[in-house]
């Protein structure tokens, strides 16, 4: 279904009938500015347009607060642990992490890049993960990298790990707390207060890198290093 927003403006609205929806609700991807209306079944047609129709001001909205999408490529700018660095063109098949820039293959910046990043993301990971560990006195099984979009890390009943590699894009204090936030599950499989104590013994600042990932963390998405992402 097609909504417009404007005069030779329009959106592709889709729409998603579930059992378990109690009421008509929007959402706008912040990772590719999908706007996706949920109904509950049974809803007719008619009630869906209605509903677009009064949400058309706050659509509109929502797409032009969508964080930009930056193609990974020479030239364009990255932040790795917060730091902003440009790539520029280097030689051999793997990119190098100096200082103030990223030298990268111009033949395939984009992967080069993301293999270099993910080394990173792993070392920094591993080393957090392992000192908050120790300090719990708790084991932990593997550590498992991923380009997750709906969290930043994640604990299974058996202590294994994951963590998005886009981490490493992010100020270190941000990935330190997911690090202590992931380990604090080691303890409590839930967010009780308790498990919230464990995280603060850990990570004492916590809630200023958890703001910083609510209000940040989609624009990590934003960075495009292959026509797949």
């Amino acid at each position: 279904m097609q909504i417009s927003l404007g005069e030779n403006e329009a959106v592709e609205v889709h729409m998603r009938r579930s059992s378990r929806a109690r009421r008509l609700s929007l959402r706008v991807s912040q990772l590719d500015g999908k706007v996706t209306l949920t109904l509950p079944d049974f809803t007719p047609t008619r009630e869906a347009r209605a509903f677009l129709d009064a949400h058309v001001e706050w659509i509109r909205r929502a797409l032009e607060n969508q964080k930009p999408v930056v193609p990974v490529q020479i030239g364009a700018e990255i932040p790795v642990e917060g730091h902003m660095r440009r790539i520029k063109p280097g030689q051999g098949r793997s990119a190098r992490l100096l200082p103030d820039h990223i030298m990268a293959p111009e033949a395939r910046v984009g992967p080069a890049v993301e293999a270099l990043l993910k080394t990173l993301a792993r070392d920094r990971l591993t080393t957090a993960t392992a000192s908050y560990a120790a300090e719990l006195g708790r084991d932990f099984q593997r550590i498992t990298l991923r380009d997750t979009r709906s969290r930043w890390g994640s604990c299974s009943h058996a202590g294994n790990l994951m963590y998005s590699w886009r981490l490493i894009l992010a100020p270190p204090e941000v990935l330190d707390y997911v690090a202590a936030h992931e380990v604090a599950h080691l303890e409590y499989m839930d967010h009780s207060e308790a498990f919230w104590t464990v995280v603060g013994h850990l990570c004492p600042d916590y809630q200023a890198p958890k703001l910083w990932l609510r209000r940040e963390g989609a624009a990590l998405h934003g960075y495009r290093f292959s026509s797949n992402d």
